[in-house]
């Protein structure tokens, strides 16, 4: 179990695996002082040696000593001059904050944040730091947890302003974590639309390096996570420091080599897209971060967030479900289709064994094209003639659930509500509104426009037999304003869109909970742990070609598990590439995910139809272990033509093992993949070829792959222990 322990000068946060290790110095300054492998006792000695105050925690302030001390939550003005986690105004004008320790508690359970996202769990024990600026008369409550199950350290802070005067926040980091010695390589995940979260690593040198978005979403660009790796880390081994943010807006996450070769991580909300005025009495939260070490390597991180994804961020009845096999008439039809010709192509799903006939983009207003009805959730009568309700009961009947495409937070200046409610839109008063794919945002940040949302979503989730809803979001902010906040708030806007967009989610989730929610941004745009909160998958891209998903679901499972990630079998030639790969590759690359399709499978020859048909039965037997068993990746496609990557059972008696090269290189051997995951006392059978090898083989010596020839050939194999 975790425990927090506390001296009188030291609070130590523990589980059976890490330790994190806060330091009180002289005058109340809360230092940062070890982060990493469990120790049962921590002399600061040597730390504080290392960064120049004296044993006892003392330190010379006259001469801007803070520049060089570990600090938990710097703030900027006082003779630091690194990037402080806090910049807050005074009503003089000046932005300076002096934190200085008050108290502790501890508590068990894990901490809640008041309208966010935020990780959960009864295992867990959270910390609340007290810190206070006598001038300011600014508390802030610095939020820690430790969980028994994953080597997750839980971060965020409350700031509350307890004077008679208002003070304006314009930083707010969620974590601060500084670290004695820059020997680190940085890795972010990084991409645009069609090719999200490449891995990009880079060697940290002096000055800032970082990733960010002021897009209103964690993006398409970057996302918000960022780790510290040792240079000689691999998946396999090494050193990892990671985070990543609870959140889906506008995020900063970088890290800083200042002076002496001292690292600083920070991760949290945007500055360049925040503010936030403090009236007296108020208090402001900051989005959860969420810190893990591992000397596991890669893999040994991954781990760590896949257990805390799985246990304590998706929530509800989907968590642990096997997720629906599902059809998308999307790349069948595109905005081109009647309620016969869903239906044709609902009648082959449920032939094949598809299980969730899902209704994209079109169904709603005169949506003929993207230029037009969003905002008008009203059934388009030319094509279901007979509404929602009637296509459902059908498809229902055929033994198939019904799912719906939803963009919510979207208007169309051609739509019944812009013309009605121009007021609802984001904008800026005297511009010209800038619009993304013939569209504008809804402005979230007011209860009006949140109420409109929850209720246009849920009157058809009411009226309708729904069972799965895609919720997408299409473009990113432009003209950021609201006519409903007053000048001194404008700064806000951004975070009260994504508290209001929260708050909407939270009432549906409550009312319909029996719908399973999938979030896309433009396809991965907003994969994030704040949207996971809510929606317990996410599609991953909106390029389904097989060799780019390999690297997409690459690097996307860098932080989350398959069971987070829409994975389909698409048409070729691809609609994103135009490549043509074989259906077996496509599948076995998708299925290491939420499988399904985006075709219409009455064009497929029949002997693709018998393969689709073999594939979907063998997803069925193994979904719970390809969803909800640890997964390993083996060989890099950023790396070479190859990806490999193997997921086990949770007792380890089953695993599933892909592989996939692009590229057909001639006289080249066959591959020999070395394993990992597995039992090494057991002996696992590979079904396809009835060969039998112990773990310990397996993940020693490796196992030989008999690739079929060609581009882009693939082999899905399935072990079993004996």
């Amino acid at each position: 179990m975790p425990e927090i322990i506390i001296t009188e000068n030291q609070i130590h946060l523990r589980n059976d695996r890490i330790s994190y290790v806060i330091g009180i110095l002289e005058g109340g300054i809360a230092a940062h002082l070890y982060f990493g492998r469990r120790v049962e006792a921590f002399n600061p000695a040597s730390v504080l040696r290392r960064w120049g105050c004296a044993e006892d925690g003392s330190f010379d302030p006259q001469n801007c000593a803070l520049n060089h001390v570990p600090q938990e939550y710097p703030s900027y003005g006082l003779g630091d001059m690194r990037e402080g986690a806090l910049i807050v105004r005074a009503a003089d004008g000046t932005a300076s904050a002096d934190l200085r320790f008050v108290s502790t508690t501890v508590e068990d359970g894990k901490y809640g944040l008041p309208g966010l996202p935020a990780a959960f769990g009864d295992g867990a024990k959270t910390l609340r730091l007290q810190l206070r600026d006598e001038l300011l008369g600014l508390n802030v409550t610095l939020l820690y947890a430790i969980f028994d199950d994953c080597d997750i350290i839980a971060r965020s802070a409350l700031f509350h302003n307890a004077s008679s005067r208002p003070l304006s926040l314009e930083r707010a980091a969620s974590l601060c974590l500084d670290l004695p010695d820059d020997r680190w390589d940085l890795v972010t995940l990084s991409g645009d639309w069609a090719r999200e979260r490449d891995v990009i690593r880079r060697r940290l040198t002096p000055g800032e390096m970082s990733v960010s978005s002021v897009r209103g979403a964690s993006s398409l660009l970057a996302s918000p996570f960022a780790a510290l790796a040792r240079p000689e880390t691999t998946e396999a081994a090494g050193e990892v420091i990671a985070a990543a943010l609870v959140y889906s807006g506008s995020f900063y996450a970088g890290a800083e080599v200042g002076s002496r070769h001292a690292v600083r991580l920070q991760l949290g909300l945007n500055d360049r897209h925040f503010g936030w005025l403090l009236q007296p009495g108020e208090t402001f939260a900051a989005p959860e971060a969420v810190l893990t070490w591992s000397d596991r390597g890669f893999d040994g991180m991954s781990a760590q967030f896949h257990r805390l994804c799985a246990a304590h961020v998706v929530r509800g009845k989907f968590a642990h479900a096997p997720r629906p096999i599902l059809l998308n008439n999307w790349e069948a039809t595109y905005f081109g289709f009647d309620e016969e010709k869903l239906l044709t192509i609902a009648r082959k799903a449920a032939e094949v064994g598809v299980e969730l006939f899902v209704l994209d983009d079109g169904w709603f207003g005169h949506r003929d094209a993207d230029n037009s009805s969003l905002g008008d959730w009203v059934v388009d009568r030319r094509k279901l003639p007979n509404g929602l309700k009637s296509l459902g009961e059908k498809v229902h009947a055929l033994g198939l659930k019904l799912g719906l495409w939803f963009e919510p937070e979207m208007i169309s200046p051609d739509s019944d509500l812009y013309r009605a409610h121009p007021e609802y839109a984001m904008q800026i008063r005297g511009r010209t509104p800038i619009t993304g794919r013939n569209q504008l945002i809804l402005d979230l940040s007011r209860a009006d426009v949140q109420d409109f949302v929850y209720h246009a979503v849920a009157d058809i989730l009411r009226e309708n037999p729904i069972d799965y809803v895609k919720w997408d979001m299409n473009r990113n902010f432009s003209n950021v304003g609201s006519l409903a906040l007053p000048l001194e708030r404008m700064r806000e806007l951004p975070h009260r869109y994504m508290l209001g967009l929260y708050g909407v989610l939270e009432k549906l989730q409550a009312e319909f909970p029996d719908v399973l929610f999938e979030s896309c941004s433009s396809g991965g745009g907003r994969f994030d742990l704040g949207m996971l909160y809510y929606m317990p998958q996410t599609w991953c891209s909106d390029n389904t070609d097989a060799l780019c998903r390999c690297r997409i679901q690459w690097g996307t499972s860098l932080v989350f598990p398959p069971f987070a990630m829409g994975s389909h079998v698409s048409a070729v030639p691809n609609h994103q590439t135009g490549r043509v790969t074989p259906i077996r590759t496509r599948a076995n690359v998708a299925m290491s995910g939420c499988f399904g399709f985006e075709l219409d499978l009455n064009k497929l020859p029949e002997s693709e139809i018998e393969e689709v048909k073999a594939v979907i039965t063998r997803v069925k037997e193994l979904r719970e272990t390809l969803l909800y068993g640890d997964f390993h990746r083996l060989l890099s496609p950023f790396e070479g033509h190859d990806t490999a990557w193997i997921t086990v059972s949770p007792d380890k008696r089953e695993a599933v093992l892909m592989f996939t090269r692009d590229l057909a290189q001639p006289d080249t051997d066959q591959p020999m993949l070395t394993l990992r995951g597995l039992d090494p006392a057991l002996t696992y059978t590979v079904a396809e070829t009835g060969e039998a090898y112990t773990g310990a083989e397996l993940m020693a010596s490796g196992l030989c792959v008999a690739l079929p020839w060609g581009d882009a050939a693939s082999v899905s194999l399935t072990l079993r222990a004996q």
